[in-house]
């Protein structure tokens, strides 16, 4: 699990590297073409693996209600998003990871229930979930490097 913790780790710094490169404006707006925008993928990223890991192992997710509404699979941006929402994923980007870490390292996920992705993976155990993960955000991260091109 070291490699891929660390795979999710790099991911991460990008990820923010991204993020902090744009203004708020920049970080809201949807090009022609698309359907979701910067911020939205930062927000996405977070709540799906909060609920590939934690919902999917039985515990608790550790995001709000609202949070996994706003940026849950199949969800749109509905609004602006705030400078504080963006400092709160920003914030929430490294948190929930080192939460995982500890978690995982403690022996927390001692059940899964097994599940299907939309794009064909099937997941039997919270590694595999891990795993799929960082290939999760590897696809956002493309479609976020897609969508700078047109901001």
């Amino acid at each position: 699990m070291d490699t891929a913790f660390k795979i999710w780790e790099t991911n991460r710094k990008h990820y923010l590297q991204l993020i902090e490169s744009y203004s708020l404006e920049q970080l809201n707006k949807i090009p022609k073409g698309f359907s979701n925008n910067l911020v939205w993928n930062l927000g996405h990223i977070i709540v799906a693996q909060q609920g590939l890991v934690y919902r999917l192992s039985g515990l608790p997710v550790n995001v709000s209600d609202e949070m996994n509404e706003k940026y849950r699979n199949g969800s749109r941006p509905s609004g602006t998003t705030t400078q504080a929402e963006v400092d709160e994923l920003k914030t929430l980007l490294f948190s929930l990871m080192e939460k995982t870490k500890a978690d995982y390292a403690a022996g927390k996920f001692t059940s899964y229930n097994e599940y299907t992705t939309g794009t064909g993976f099937h997941l039997a155990s919270t590694q595999e979930a891990i795993e799929f993960n960082n290939y999760h955000e590897g696809l956002h991260f493309g479609f976020m490097m897609n969508i700078r091109k047109f901001i």
